[in-house]
């Protein structure tokens, strides 16, 4: 029988190399096709990759055995094959072999995202979005014109969006071109493992990190250790951890860096936030659970109890425990009820509490999970990410720069990545509110950088945009996305524009667009939330089905976020001659606008 070594650090294994381990950092990356090195008990070496499915409990294989039909794919063929069989598919469609269609169904629809391919067959069949990972939000120049190589030659539906994670989602990609998009991601320290379906998505940090005067912790290298841990096979180092390959959901973590909370943490499975413990002033983070957004239920996160310290060790064995936990014992029948709140709420948040400190102990490395601490009480205002602001280091300055919705063309990638050669040595920040922030910024170039073309006159790039159309947030929608019942980027970004021009704020008004109630454009969280849904209409005399929206109000981010539950309109119809009015009228009321 054989004795896997990627049992791990959590039972003291000690690792070995094999024949193909890396002789330097970057070749870690490398092809996907990589094996694990396993023990038999004769000693003889294997090659042989344990599976997702061998590292949960037979009881949970019994519940995975009755229970959805997701998890029963999983089962049959678990979802590791995947980082193999993209290069098999791709090969076989190249040679003539085959075509995208005689991909097998449960491959098709279900086990190509983990390797971060999601068939588009709605919109655009034969067509997938390719989801990356980017730890903290942080790429590069030589990155993103790679983004743009990779997309072009996909016309009009080739893009790159920006994420409400602060991720990467390439767009047209087909699964011939999928190999050499995945061999570049890893030449460049990216990956596109388990970035979607049942994996740990995005790690989400403080687009500030080591730039900011009022930063509590930089989360850079907690980003970047958690994204090892959920996507680094810990033997070989290369991409696909096959311990967290059979989750029963998707998982969220967040860490924030400041009191503005810039990581969003109060919507995220496991979030972190900073504050000092009040006895030794020590830095640490209060662990906030189970926020999220679905059909079903939309939850804030809530207190688990539970503090740790701001060092390595703490935050990756505490997400380490709960993910254990989560993957072991959530409902593996109803998706509905499979996020890690609804498992929170069977414990009870002390008993929960009580077994993830259980946890922890069991693995002997040192960490204390602490009790909660008290937070700050005096009002903190949140700051802004756009536009020009002073950072901690002398002479430099961060640069926020729009783009709207998110949705980048191959040139943008271009012009924003010569932009940062210029004057951020290269370095590109990406936002939840999906657009870039460039760092370190040399004052003495900042008119300089104002003055470029590709950020002024018509460019959608801008620097100070105006305090609506800035704040624009949208899923993908009906362009791309079947699920969605309305297009939401072209009409979010347009409409920002109009309300732009009708009515004077005096401060950010968020706007979020959402095409459906899974709400991945997050509208509970915005000022003015924008939801598809079905509407009615008068047309020649006869009422007609439209496409119309749901509208919320008053979600708030930052120190003291609130998520907006209800709608406060339902049925509105999406055209500008009945949406305009009335979200005039709710700027004018709920936000002080005056009509221009």
């Amino acid at each position: 029988m054989n004795v896997f070594l990627t049992t791990f650090v959590a039972a003291g294994a000690v690792t070995i190399a094999n024949a193909f381990a890396p002789s330097n950092f970057m070749s870690k990356f490398a092809h996907g096709a990589r094996f694990a090195t396993e023990i038999s008990t004769d000693g003889v070496v294997s090659t042989e990759k344990p599976t997702g499915t061998s590292f949960l409990p037979e009881e949970t294989i019994e519940r995975a055995k009755a229970g959805s039909p997701i998890e029963k794919a999983k089962l049959e063929k678990d979802p590791i094959n995947a980082w193999v069989d993209i290069y098999e598919y791709a090969r076989r469609i190249r040679e003539g072999e085959m075509t995208w269609e005689e991909v097998e169904k449960a491959d098709l629809d279900t086990r190509l995202k983990y390797v971060g391919m999601l068939h588009r067959n709605k919109r655009t069949p034969g067509k997938f979005m390719m989801r990356l990972k980017v730890p903290n939000g942080i790429v590069n120049s030589d990155q993103m014109r790679f983004y743009a190589d990779c997309v072009e030659k996909y016309g009009d539906i080739g893009v790159v969006d920006i994420t409400t994670r602060a991720n990467i989602q390439l767009r047209g990609v087909t699964i011939e071109d999928a190999p050499d998009i995945i061999d570049g991601l890893h030449a460049r320290n990216q990956t596109s493992f388990q970035s979607a379906l049942d994996s740990v998505r995005n790690m989400v940090g403080n687009p500030l990190a080591g730039i900011d005067d009022q930063e509590m912790v930089d989360t850079r290298e907690f980003c970047n250790a958690l994204n090892d841990l959920v996507s680094l096979d810990p033997v070989t180092e290369t991409r696909g951890n096959p311990m967290w390959a059979n989750l029963p959901r998707k998982f969220n973590i967040a860490i924030s860096g400041s009191r503005d909370d810039f990581a969003h943490t109060h919507i995220n499975d496991i979030g972190l936030q900073p504050c000092a413990n009040t006895e030794t002033g020590e830095m640490g983070f209060n662990v906030v659970l189970g926020g999220y957004m679905s059909i079903k239920r939309v939850a804030e996160s809530i207190d688990s109890g539970m503090w740790i310290k701001a060092d390595r060790e703490s935050v990756v064995t505490l997400c380490e425990a709960i993910l254990r936990i989560f993957r072991d014992e959530s409902d593996r029948k109803d998706r509905q009820k499979a996020r890690l709140m609804w498992l929170v709420e069977k414990y009870g948040v002390n008993e929960f509490k009580n077994a993830v400190i259980k946890e922890v102990d069991s693995y002997n490395r040192g960490v204390k999970i602490y009790d909660q601490q008290s937070r700050p009480t005096d009002n903190f205002e949140r700051r802004e990410l756009l536009g020009v602001h002073p950072q901690k280091q002398t002479g430099k300055v961060r640069v926020g720069i729009l783009v709207p919705t998110g949705r980048l063309s191959p040139n943008e990638c271009r012009q924003l990545a010569d932009l940062a050669d210029t004057y951020s040595k290269g370095e590109i920040r990406l936002t939840v509110e999906q657009n870039i922030l460039l760092p370190n910024v040399y004052e003495a170039d900042v008119a300089e950088l104002l003055a470029e073309p590709c950020l002024n006159g018509e460019s959608r790039l801008k620097v100070n945009p105006g305090l609506i159309e800035g704040n624009v947030v949208s899923c993908t929608g009906a362009q791309f996305c079947g699920l969605a019942l309305i297009e939401t980027k072209s009409h979010a970004e347009e409409l920002g524009k109009k309300l732009e021009a009708l009515v004077t704020v005096d401060r950010p008004i968020r706007i979020h667009w959402t095409g459906c109630p899974n709400s991945c454009g997050q509208v509970q969280a915005a000022d003015i939330g924008i939801m598809g849904g079905p509407a009615r209409k008068e047309i020649d005399g006869k009422n007609m089905a439209v496409p119309g929206c749901k509208i919320f109000v008053g979600g708030r981010i930052g120190e003291n976020a609130h998520l907006a539950m209800e709608p406060v309109k339902s049925g509105v119809p999406l055209d500008d001659e009945d949406l305009i009015p009335v979200l005039v009228e709710i700027l004018k009321a709920e936000f002080g606008a005056v009509e221009k």
